[in-house]
């Protein structure tokens, strides 16, 4: 999802040009352009690299307007907006999912690998008809699924068209100046409070002045090109990797759990003490009293919940009952550390469009983070250890941080979490030598007290491999802080009032919403999630068993599933996934045979033997 802007400019408009580039660079740094319109020339730049370099090469001098775009790269790499037609300069937020019918509807192939095209190519068709823009954009609106949020020029037309087929644009109310942005906050702090928020609308621009005879100059701006992997290629044979059968474990009589769960004991039936502590969720609040928690928040008009949105099953099925059953309206908030999937993001482009949601979503330095993940594997490497396999993920614990922020911006204070009660893994700190707390139903610890426990393990088990010691500890620490310790208020979770049951979520997203599953995994959980492939492999290799043991064995304890169906499901589920972790060793730029290697040859937990067994 990207940062869109477009802004009506003189020599006074400079610091605010500023504040948007700014405000549009929080929402990926990963490639950029900018359309600067003088009175005989457009002049575009764009590149693989973050906008403020951009601006460097930038003459705004005699600049009457000045669109802007910033962006994480999703599809097409190399194809960086805006995309320019023959009748056309797009720059667009979002991600079009039905491409081939757009493409079958116009008659035409696409050249580039970026969806922006299709926007371009459907504009330039109707103008090539002398379609009327009115009407070019009625088509739109019916015909592209997926979220679509655009600023398109028609130099022929003397137009900008501002086009949304889901709400995440916005105009400052001006007589005269054009004021853009993907996000309402920037513009009410630079411009004032009174927006227009153009939702599944259009808005199309007289410009106040005559670009219809113009050239078009433009520069690719290089820089250092980024270590940036999209899509999962099967570059390598995969036959001859290391023996992924599974391990001859016992395991409990009622779950599936193995004997090297850490804390794990067995009754004499052998029956499994996370059997015996085990707390139900299918006792869950009645909806009425979700209803009267949030009736005080209810607004006239305008947004009125946070819905964090990771793209994963569970916030995606929490958004739809949060719309289609509360009947409420929300904003969605993304954090991009670097292990989004490009899967995850169709999904949430999906959800948002039909829904008529707006996603807002903050990037980390993408970089910084996959460079963080690099130098804490590389530790990892040189002392396999399965208490520490968590720091890998690590980097997204600032989500909570940046919430703060959003709900700041949009002056919106309640969260409603999309949170599975049944994805509790005690096992992750367990092999660290942290007991498993039967007693809380959080899917996380949090207060001072566990988090000194917790992170004196860490610092102990650090010390065995001094790479931990890197620029990265500030950051490990600083967002288990925001996670597990800083105040919050009105957060709650929505499988707290519904029973959360698989079929149900699944068929769902699926068949309402053509969510999208990923074509190596039988599984719709952690699909989203660009480390998932990494860590289970590690547990499964070394461990003989994956966080799908522990979910399969809370469903058994549910009643959803039988212990023979669990059984099957886990002997699918735990197989690596060879393409996603050579992915993953892509992304972070480590080698994924040497990787393979490693993990195989790493001690292995025998019956009985984890940490506090």
């Amino acid at each position: 999802m990207c940062g869109i802007f477009a802004l009506s400019y003189d020599k006074s408009q400079k610091s605010n040009l500023a504040k948007l580039i700014s405000a549009a660079r929080r929402r990926g740094k990963d490639s950029s352009g900018l359309v600067i319109i003088k009175d005989k020339t457009i002049t575009i730049l764009k590149g693989n690299h973050d906008i403020s370099l951009l601006k460097r090469h930038a003459d705004f001098s005699g600049a009457h307007y000045v669109l802007g775009h910033s962006r994480l790269i999703t599809n097409g790499n190399d194809d960086n907006q805006p995309v320019i037609g023959s009748d056309t300069i797009v720059l667009h937020n979002g991600i079009v999912v039905n491409e081939t019918a757009i493409w079958d509807k116009i008659g035409k192939s696409p050249k580039l690998q970026v969806d922006t095209e299709t926007i371009s190519a459907f504009f330039d068709d109707g103008i090539a008809q002398n379609t009327p823009t009115d009407e070019i954009c009625q088509q739109a609106l019916k015909l592209f699924a997926g979220t679509v949020n655009a600023l398109i020029i028609l130099p022929a037309r003397n137009e900008l068209v501002a086009f949304s087929n889901h709400g995440s644009l916005y105009r400052s109310k001006h007589p005269e100046a054009i004021r853009l942005f993907s996000e309402a906050y920037p513009l009410k702090q630079l411009f004032g409070p009174e927006l227009t928020h153009i939702k599944q609308d259009y808005e199309i621009i007289r410009l106040g002045m005559d670009i219809t005879d113009h050239e078009i100059s433009m520069t690719d701006v290089t820089a250092d090109q980024l270590d940036f992997v999209t899509d999962i290629h099967f570059s390598k044979k995969y036959a001859n990797l290391p023996d992924s059968e599974p391990r001859d474990l016992r395991r409990c009589t009622k779950c599936i759990l193995p004997e090297t769960m850490p804390y794990i004991s067995f009754d004499e039936d052998g029956v499994c003490n996370y059997c015996a502590n085990y707390k139900t969720t299918m006792d869950v609040k009645p909806i009425d009293e979700l209803r009267a928690l949030i009736e005080p928040f209810r607004r006239a008009q305008g947004n009125e919940v946070i819905v964090p949105f990771s793209g994963g099953r569970d916030s995606c099925y929490g958004l739809h009952l949060i719309v289609e059953e509360l009947g409420m309206r929300p904003v969605t908030y993304t954090y991009d550390w670097g292990m989004v999937t490009d899967l995850a993001r169709r999904n949430i482009s999906r959800m948002c469009s039909q829904l008529g949601v707006e996603n807002i979503i903050i990037a980390a330095d993408i970089k910084q983070k996959r460079d963080n993940i690099k130098k804490n594997f590389l530790a990892w490497l040189k002392n396999p250890d399965l208490g520490m396999v968590s720091i890998l993920t690590a980097g997204d614990k600032h989500f909570f941080r940046y919430l703060k922020d959003v709900q700041k911006e949009t002056g919106i204070s309640l969260n409603l979490w999309g949170t599975n009660p049944m994805e509790t893994t005690h096992f992750k700190s367990g092999f660290l030598g942290v007991p498993p707390s039967f007693a809380s139903a959080q899917v996380y610890s949090s207060g001072w007290g566990k988090q000194l426990d917790y992170q004196s393990k860490r610092f102990a088990a650090m010390r065995k491999s001094k790479g931990y010691f890197n620029a990265s500890l500030f950051d490990t620490l600083s967002g288990e802080y925001y996670r597990s310790i800083s105040s919050k208020a009105d957060y709650h979770h929505i499988f707290d009032y519904w029973q959360w049951i698989e079929t149900d979520v699944d068929d769902c997203l699926i068949n309402q919403y053509d969510w999208e599953t990923s074509p190596d995994s039988l599984s719709t959980w952690r699909i989203g999630d660009g480390t998932a492939a990494m860590y289970n492999y590690i547990y499964y290799t070394m461990a003989g068993f994956t966080e799908h043991d522990t979910f399969r064995s809370n469903q058994i304890r549910e009643g959803h599933i039988t212990r023979d169906q669990a059984m099957q499901l886990i002997h699918e589920e735990n197989q690596p996934r060879w393409a996603n972790i050579e992915w993953y060793c892509n992304l972070v730029d480590v080698d994924f045979r040497q990787v393979v290697d490693i993990v195989a040859s790493a001690e292995k937990v025998t019956g009985l033997t984890a940490k506090g067994s």
